[in-house]
């Protein structure tokens, strides 16, 4: 199976993407065997760029996903993974689990965040070992909230230095808000974003300036998140729904049914509607899923595919959930 793809700077990202937070056990635990069937599901599937962390799992999701990649050209995808906490043997915690961080793994290591020059290479180091692979794509500066001035001076400048060199194609940064990678675009050179919960079927418009900056500097937008941590994952909204990693609140709920009910009246089931959605913005190069087993990567992509009426479309921006593509080029 084939997917459509959207360049640039020279790489090609399928416009689905794996989030291999999955594969280092978030939340609950899986087997090796089925981390390596979801890669493998994705990859039939025609998915072509696989996003990964040292913070998902303490390294266990990066070891994964370079195990199973291993079975294919490298050069037939784009790999990123990210920088700012970097892993350090804990064991006088070995025996404890790193439930705290939302992974089922031993928590023998611990995470300590680091965007000096020193902390960006070390970090890459170890995840290149732990991935297996000579080179990464992109990296990505992750969770910055907290340390503006380590990203937007040494994280920053370590990394462009980095893509100069030819050692990596592209870095950027990837949060769980808008307005911070707007300034890092604005203050930095950085050649793609990874934008999470903020830019999703259910809300968009804190995303205006990003989308607005990222057009005028030819910056890439990568949407992740788009279901809201489950919200948008089923047709029916349950009434124990999650948003942001906790209990989806009452005024929440609310927005989310209606949208929901909109995209019943058109025939469409709302997963694929968010899956979809984010791609209308010609800054988007591509929509990040997270997968868990080969039946969610496969559905994903399903998703992906299902025709949706522009009608669809106009109804949410007539009732006022829809920030329109045009309107933040």
């Amino acid at each position: 199976m084939t997917l459509l793809t959207r360049q640039h700077r020279g790489l090609a990202f399928t416009e689905l993407g794996a989030g291999c937070a999955q594969l280092g056990n978030l939340h609950q635990a899986i087997s090796d065997d089925e981390a390596e069937a979801t890669v493998r599901a994705a990859w039939d599937s025609g998915i072509r760029y696989f996003d990964t962390a040292p913070h998902y799992g303490l390294g266990l999701s990066e070891r994964r996903l370079g195990r199973a990649l291993s079975a294919y050209p490298r050069d037939e995808y784009v790999l990123s993974t990210k920088v700012g906490r970097v892993l350090v043997p804990s064991p006088e915690t070995a025996a404890e689990r790193d439930h705290e961080a939302m992974f089922d793994v031993p928590a023998d290591h611990r995470r300590v965040y680091d965007l000096s020059r020193d902390g960006v290479l070390r970090s890459i180091e170890d995840s290149l070992e732990r991935l297996g692979v000579e080179h990464i794509d992109i990296v990505y500066m992750h969770d910055p909230d907290d340390h503006w001035d380590a990203a937007s001076t040494t994280g920053a400048q370590t990394l462009a230095q980095l893509r100069d060199e030819g050692v990596i194609a592209g870095f950027g940064a990837g949060m769980n808000q808008a307005e911070m990678l707007a300034d890092l675009i604005e203050q930095t050179d950085l050649d793609i974003v990874m934008c999470a919960g903020r830019l999703t079927l259910l809300e968009q418009h804190r995303a205006e300036r990003m989308l607005r900056l990222a057009a005028e500097r030819d910056v890439a937008v990568v949407a992740a998140a788009v279901y809201n941590s489950g919200l948008l994952s089923r047709e029916r909204i349950p009434d124990d729904a999650t948003y942001d990693y906790g209990r989806a609140p009452a005024d929440v709920l609310v927005k989310a049914r209606d949208i929901e009910r909109i995209c019943r009246d058109h025939g469409i089931a709302l997963p694929a509607a968010a899956i979809q959605y984010p791609l209308r913005f010609p800054q988007v190069v591509t929509v990040v899923a997270g997968m868990r087993g080969a039946t969610q990567a496969r559905e994903a992509v399903e998703r992906l595919n299902t025709p949706i009426p522009d009608e669809l479309w106009c109804a949410l921006a007539d009732a006022g959930h829809l920030l329109v593509p045009e309107a933040a080029a």
